[in-house]
């Protein structure tokens, strides 16, 4: 097991491949397994470094609120660890959260951004979803103790991490503005029946400066920002999609 001190986090860590450096963080309570195939098929063009969040996984969790801020300055805390002064870094939905908190706190260390099925503020999410997180609680974690996560990772005590995720996920947010500032060249996807309102998809790319103009025939007015609606997808399938490998591996290069 390779873990890394992280102040006070024992953070575990995968690495995959050889070449550029690419920083994978997965979605909620899963950890690196969130990605499935897909980590393998990235690591075929590039060294992957897989990590898994507090409490997620094989890291630990530790006496401190969960928060998107926090995790981000953890991954930080990881690259120090590794010697990496710059990555490309990628998130899925919880990850995605991660990974923008990192451009915003460390944008020095982000040479491309990949932000999966994430929103810039809590009203992007369908109401149906925010009713899920509002009502996320301990109680919530009771099912995850018969599933075979439980078997892989016995030392999680599910119902602290979903009181945590609850917690996190019922706070109000508007990262639109630290959006508009982001300088790395960055790719938002989302799954066509996301859990993100398509609307919101829109108004993020604008953030981001995308779909404000023509292109030109050349192209050259084209936004540094891409946006891509992965087909026949959902929220909770994306993330193991080898649709996303394709996409991601087409933006990095």
């Amino acid at each position: 097991m390779t873990l890394a001190k992280v102040g006070p986090l024992e953070m575990y860590y995968e690495v995959h491949g050889e070449g550029e450096p690419l920083v994978l963080i997965h979605g909620g309570v899963t950890g690196i397994l969130t990605f499935g195939p897909v980590l393998a098929e990235l690591a075929q063009g590039r060294q992957v470094i897989a990590v898994e969040l507090q409490g997620h996984g094989s890291t630990r969790d530790i006496e401190r609120p969960f928060s998107f801020e926090a995790f981000a300055d953890d991954v930080a805390g990881l690259l120090d660890h590794l010697g990496l002064a710059r990555a490309d870094v990628m998130g899925y939905s919880l990850g995605g959260g991660t990974a923008l908190q990192f451009a915003f706190r460390h944008p020095e260390r982000v040479n491309r951004l990949v932000v999966v099925a994430k929103t810039m503020s809590r009203d992007g999410w369908f109401p149906e979803v925010l009713a899920a997180f509002d009502a996320m609680g301990p109680a919530t974690g009771e099912g995850m103790k018969q599933s075979p996560l439980a078997g892989m990772y016995p030392h999680i005590d599910w119902g602290v991490l979903f009181g945590k995720l609850g917690e996190l996920m019922r706070k109000d947010y508007d990262w639109s503005a630290q959006v508009a500032e982001i300088t790395a060249p960055t790719l938002l996807v989302f799954a066509d029946a996301d859990s993100v309102r398509p609307e919101h998809m829109v108004e993020f790319w604008k953030a981001l400066g995308g779909g404000l103009r023509d292109a030109g025939v050349s192209g050259a007015e084209r936004p540094a920002a891409q946006l891509a609606v992965l087909p026949g997808l959902t929220h909770y399938d994306i993330g193991a999609s080898p649709k996303l490998a394709a996409a991601v591996a087409g933006f990095l290069g």
